[in-house]
């Protein structure tokens, strides 16, 4: 409810994945994660030195890193909304990455500490006592973390935020250790087995995990990975709708940070079509992209032949031949150069990464395929990998 107003209160009739927006609602949900944590952070380490409890404490300790992690995903959101630069020609989105990977960093050290703290505490033990006042802030913790978790989870797919799921994640992570908190305290209390450090080490264990998670999905963008396919099917279908664009291929997917999304593609048109009316559809398509996909798209103009018989013969004998070797893999910017004594087939063949075929195992069953025809046909083949 409340993720929901502060949507309609920054977006105000704005696109609420606007860099503006992403900026004004990133800012408040981080204020709110900052209050929230500190109250957490002080009431836990309080309760927990009162009462002698190292688990209470620690995860008190660890409210307190979040409250410092809201603090650089409030960073994160004012250096990420800088535009574009002479050094940095791709805006400076990506610093929203780095933000989630410093953030799972300290919850790493984090766990860590609190793993030393409860080994310590297991090898001197001391008895906890047991308090209705700490077990009311266990509860309000755990209803609040989750309430955190929902909040920034909600939050941060509607304005595609890593970091925003990134502390979504960690409140999970933290309402889940609270909880076992809140069990080792009843354990200890009415069955006398001090559990006290043994549960700090599968709090930390929590902690860590959900680090090592975030890492994770932080180098993916960092690296870049393959986009998904709804988004590669929305760019390949919008681009083939226009009249005139007989195919495409080579569509390759940029992302430089939450809405920074560059993106080229090769686009097939007929070769007997005046070049300027089809650079002409060439430029509207880019511009509509921009417009309204907010998508940087830059398309390569791949004339082809379609009026020869011959050389759609030899194109469609050649697909089906690629066909039969390996259903997966694809041929484009097909043309042939014919000629009295042979002629030549020129085209770039993809091969996909489940291809268990060696280009040199491709090539002999392609020539072994050709040795069939009556005419005396050879290939030049350019092998490519697919960027989706």
């Amino acid at each position: 409810m409340i993720g929901n107003f502060i949507l309609k209160h920054c977006a105000k009739g704005a696109e609420v994945k606007s860099n503006e927006v992403r900026t004004k609602v990133g800012n408040l949900s981080s204020i709110i994660g900052i209050g929230i944590n500190l109250v957490l952070c002080t009431s836990k380490i309080a309760i927990g030195t009162l009462f002698g409890s190292v688990s209470i404490s620690a995860d008190g300790i660890n409210n307190l890193s979040d409250a410092g992690n809201s603090i650089i995903s409030l960073v994160s959101f004012k250096l990420s909304s800088r535009p574009a630069d002479k050094e940095h020609p791709f805006g400076h989105a990506r610093y929203e990455y780095i933000a989630a990977m410093i953030v799972a960093m300290s919850i790493l050290i984090l766990g860590v500490e609190m793993i030393r703290s409860s080994i310590d505490k297991i090898i001197n033990p001391e008895p906890v006592n047991f308090s209705w006042l700490a077990v009311g802030v266990l509860i309000f913790s755990i209803l609040a973390k989750g309430w955190m978790y929902f909040f920034n989870s909600g939050v941060g797919k509607a304005i595609e935020s890593t970091v925003m799921q990134a502390t979504a994640a960690d409140s999970l992570s933290d309402s889940v250790a609270t909880t076992v908190v809140l069990i080792s305290l009843f354990i200890s209390t009415f069955f006398h087995i001090q559990l006290d450090g043994f549960m700090g080490i599968i709090v930390a264990c929590f902690i860590m995990f959900t680090a090592f998670n975030i890492l994770r999905e932080t180098l993916d963008n960092l690296l870049g990975t393959v986009p998904e396919l709804a988004f590669v099917q929305h760019i390949e279908n919008k681009v083939k709708s226009y009249p005139g664009i007989l195919g495409i291929h080579d569509l390759m997917i940029h992302n430089y940070g939450p809405n920074r999304c560059f993106a080229s593609v090769h686009a097939e048109v007929a070769s007997n079509v005046d070049i300027l009316k089809s650079h002409d559809l060439i430029d509207n398509i880019e511009r509509d992209f921009l417009n309204e996909d907010n998508i940087h798209l830059v398309i390569h103009l791949d004339p082809i032949v379609i009026d020869n018989p011959h050389i759609n013969e030899l194109y469609d004998f050649m697909k089906q031949a690629v066909y039969e070797i390996d259903p997966e893999l694809q041929i484009h910017d097909f043309r042939a150069v014919l000629g009295d004594s042979h002629s030549n087939m020129i085209f770039d063949l993809v091969m996909p990464y489940s291809c268990k075929l060696s280009q040199s195992e491709i090539q002999e069953q392609i020539n072994a395929k050709l040795a069939v025809r009556p005419e005396k046909l050879y290939t030049v083949i350019t092998f490519e990998r697919p960027f989706n």
